[in-house]
């Protein structure tokens, strides 16, 4: 099992969130591992800002107090990404795609010289050699679907940080079979587990 487990919620629903009670199950099969708990409606990370789009495109030795200053949490997160084995990430499904909680946090991680780099022949992720699995809920879009966004962005995106290693667990269909949706996650999540 890995080392260090980095383990991000971003329902903000605090009571009966299936997305939280699945990264829950996954988190508490690392035994032994150091967790990073980081709950994006708890302590929700703010949007970027031009002031910070200008402190992450100066080069780190140019930087101002302020832009360091503008750049702690945006470094802090990153940091805690840079330290993990495997990221568990809670995604609920808001209107076809990401909650806005955990888009502010891709947002903050996708680091120029940090989490990546622009080359000659395009963007290069720094980022290889993690995991991620992704506990998905969905009320009634099916994963994989035509109006799954989620999923192929999710892919997508932590691909450009150079994670590869990602692998999801649905509980979709909520609202149809709750029961069911809940028990077809905790099937994958014991099948993804057992063949790691």
């Amino acid at each position: 099992m890995p080392n260090t487990v980095l383990h991000i919620d971003s329902s903000p629903r605090f009571n009966d969130s299936v997305s939280r009670d699945l990264t829950a199950d996954i988190v508490s099969r690392h035994a032994g591992a150091k967790v990073i708990r980081r709950d994006l409606s708890k302590t929700p990370v703010p949007q970027t800002t031009d002031a910070w789009i200008g402190a992450s495109f100066t080069p780190a030795e140019d930087r101002t107090a302020d832009q360091k200053h503008t750049l702690t949490l945006s470094d802090e997160l990153v940091d805690e990404l840079v330290a993990a084995d495997t990221v568990v990430i809670g995604m609920p499904m808001y209107n076809f795609s990401v909650p806005s909680a955990l888009k502010a946090w891709i947002d903050q991680v996708a680091r120029p010289g940090r989490t990546f780099n622009y080359t000659e022949n395009g963007p290069v992720g720094l980022l290889e050699g993690k995991r991620v699995i992704v506990a998905m809920a969905t009320g009634g879009v099916p994963q994989g679907s035509d109006m799954d966004f989620a999923t192929n962005y999710m892919t997508f995106f932590l691909g450009f940080l150079g994670i590869t290693d990602v692998q999801f667990v649905a509980a979709d269909g909520l609202n149809a079979d709750e029961a069911g949706a809940r028990a077809k996650a905790k099937n994958a999540i014991n099948a993804l587990l057992a063949a790691a």
